[in-house]
This record gives structure tokens, sequence and C-alpha cells, in this order.
């Protein structure tokens, strides 16, 4: 299947015209796995940040939308879900999502066959290994190698699920349960949006049209991080915000996602068979930052293997998302984001090293 073809980019860091080609790396599962392994190799040490310690409770709980409320046909119980979801938007940014209607046991297969993924032999996984940031298959370590100066204690599986559906041939379980999933997930992701839409006091579909979601940009991220021997020297992925629309994430037993809420790091606990939900940056742009995306980051630990699996979903690759007219109309809130088509975003983010909501800001720094 084709893939999407890189087009004309923003002005950009220079850092980003002409990346040096991959360095050839071992997968972090491997290097785990290396006989007395009691330390882990400089290049994936991290200098210690003081600022926004990680704390492991919060008085405030992560907020929970009900999605059976949320499509209820019941006009009062919708919009008091509706007003939930604009309050976690605002307040968190993250929230957690109930009685979705996807099975628990697609969820439960999907996690177990990307698990099967990762235990196959480098060779095998190598055969997905890409190129490019908009390749459609894309197996690798880290998050980009050929700019990150430490490498993060990470494998991942990249694919393009939406609108032109993608697998790896291994393991051969892998396109079925994929295909169906990513089907079922799509339909969650509408109903939400148009939530969030209708929070905003938007039509219910307004996002929907602006971003043209039928041809959404649907991405399947598998994320493995393995036991590390230091863990406290390790990242699995630095604070980072998400390009797209929505990201809904489902992950095995082990805790590891952090999200920074009120200045503090807050561990996440998800609810058993519960999608954990965040707003990106394409929400933050099309709010003009009423709803604002916000920094996450993966811890690791010296037990157990964790595995995520994030769907994220953006606008159509060749949308160029603006901020809603009607959101400007009070004169009090000037126009915040310039036009950028979302593949270019995508690319370009992709394409630099994580930090923070770092090209976020550069576009808005640019000027409208």
């Amino acid at each position: 299947m084709a893939t999407i073809a890189p087009t004309g980019s923003p002005p950009s860091p220079p850092s980003l015209t002409h990346p040096p080609p991959p360095r050839k790396l071992t997968s972090v599962k491997a290097l785990s796995e290396s006989p007395g392994l009691s330390s882990i190799p400089s290049i994936y040490t991290f200098p210690k940040q003081p600022n926004h310690e990680p704390v492991s409770d919060t008085k405030e709980p992560i907020p929970t939308i009900d999605f059976s409320l949320l499509i209820s046909s019941n006009p009062d119980e919708r919009s008091k879900t509706i007003r939930e979801l604009g309050k976690a938007c605002g307040d968190w940014g993250f929230f957690m999502v109930t009685n979705h209607g996807v099975p628990e046991r697609m969820m439960k297969a999907m996690i177990e066959v990307c698990r099967e993924f990762f235990e196959l032999t480098e060779e095998e996984k190598g055969e997905c290994e890409g190129k490019h940031v908009l390749d459609p298959i894309r197996y690798g370590t880290s998050f980009n190698p050929s700019v990150d100066k430490i490498l993060y204690w990470r494998d991942y599986l990249k694919i393009f699920q939406h609108p032109a559906f993608h697998s790896p041939s291994n393991p051969p379980s892998f396109s079925e349960i994929a295909l169906e999933y990513s089907k079922r997930t799509r339909g969650v992701m509408k109903e939400i949006v148009r939530g969030i839409s209708e929070s905003l006091g938007l039509e219910d579909k307004y996002i929907e049209k602006a971003s043209t979601l039928e041809n959404c940009l649907q991405i399947m991220v598998a994320n493995l991080y393995p036991p590390c021997p230091q863990p406290e020297l390790a990242m699995g992925l630095a604070a980072h915000t998400d390009h797209g629309l929505l990201t809904l994430l489902i992950q095995n037993d082990t805790v590891g996602l952090q999200v920074l809420h009120k200045d503090k790091w807050v561990n996440i606990h998800p609810i058993p068979n519960s999608f954990l939900v965040n707003i990106g940056d394409h929400i933050e742009i099309l709010s003009n930052g009423k709803y604002k995306s916000v920094l996450h980051r993966a811890v690791v630990n010296d037990r157990n293997v964790r595995i995520s699996i994030a769907l994220a979903h953006g606008p159509a690759a060749d949308v160029a998302v603006n901020p809603a007219p009607m959101l400007l109309e009070d004169g009090q809130n000037p126009l915040a984001y310039p036009a950028i088509k979302y593949k270019e975003y995508v690319e370009l983010q992709q394409s630099s090293k994580l930090d923070g909501k770092s090209y976020l800001e550069h576009i808005r720094n640019r000027g409208i």
C-alpha cells in the first residue's frame, strides 16, 4: 500500500532540514536480556531533572467519562456528561473512558499480539524498519535515533491504520486483530470528538468536518519498555505532547505513564478495561488554546515489562486546521495558531527530538 509522501514544510530549525541517517541500534529488549547486565550504557543515562518531581498519588483523581452516557438518548444525561468532558479537557487534558463498548477480549488480544511482535527475532522485526517518519510501518528503538543525543529505554512499532490500513506480516494474526480494533476505536474517538466540539459551544460535528475526520490519519504506536537495571537513570520517553486530536491508550498491568498536572508529575493508574484518553496539539489549535495538550512521559522499572498501545487520531493528512472562527468572535481571543497541513506537522514533530511542546510553540511563534 502506498505511503503518504512528505510535502513541502514550513520554516524549521536547521537540524530538521537534513537529518543524518539513523544509527543502526540494538533493540532495548535485546540489551535488557544481555546476560549479567547490571548497569545501563552511558548513552541511555539522562541527567537528573530537579523540577516537577513525580508524586505517586494525588487527592484530585483523574476524570472519568462514562461513554454510555456520552451517547445516551437522554438529553439531560448527555448534556451533563458533555459538561464533565469539557471540564476534563480544561483541567487535565487527560481522562479515562469507561463503558465504551470495545470488548475487553479485543483489547487484551491487541496487547498480546503486540507482545508477540516484540518477541520475534531481531531479523524478523528488522523487516519492519522504516526509513522515513511517514513510512506506514516502522519498527525501531528510542524515539528518533538520528537526533537523540541520549537514547530512550523503549522499542516501538508504528503503523498507519487509516485511511489505508497497514500491518506487519508477522505475527500472522496481527492484521485481523488490529483491523477490527482500529475500526472500533475510531468509532469511540468520533463520539468523544463530537462531545468535545459541543463542550466548546460548537456544532457537534464542527471538529469532525473541519478536520475531515472520515479520512483521519490514525496511527497505532505499540511501545515496549523492558525492565531496566537502573531505572532512576533512564527514561522510557521524555515529556511531550501528542500531535493529533485524540490519543486512546491501553496498556498491560505495569504502570509507567506520568502526566504533568498543576506542575507535578502524577502517576496514572488506569481503570481496567478503560481507555486513557488525552487531547493532542490539534485540539489545542482548533480550540485556539482553550483546551491545551498536556505534557506526559513514560518512566521505567527494574522488574516488569510494560507494553502500551496508543492509537493517535489526527485530521486527514492534507487538511490544514485553523482555530474555530466562532471562538474568536468576541475579540477577546486573537487568532493564536497559523494553519499547517497535518502531515507536515507530523513529519516535522517526528523528525525532531522530544522537547516538550516545542513544535507547537514553534509554529505559534511564527506568527499568523
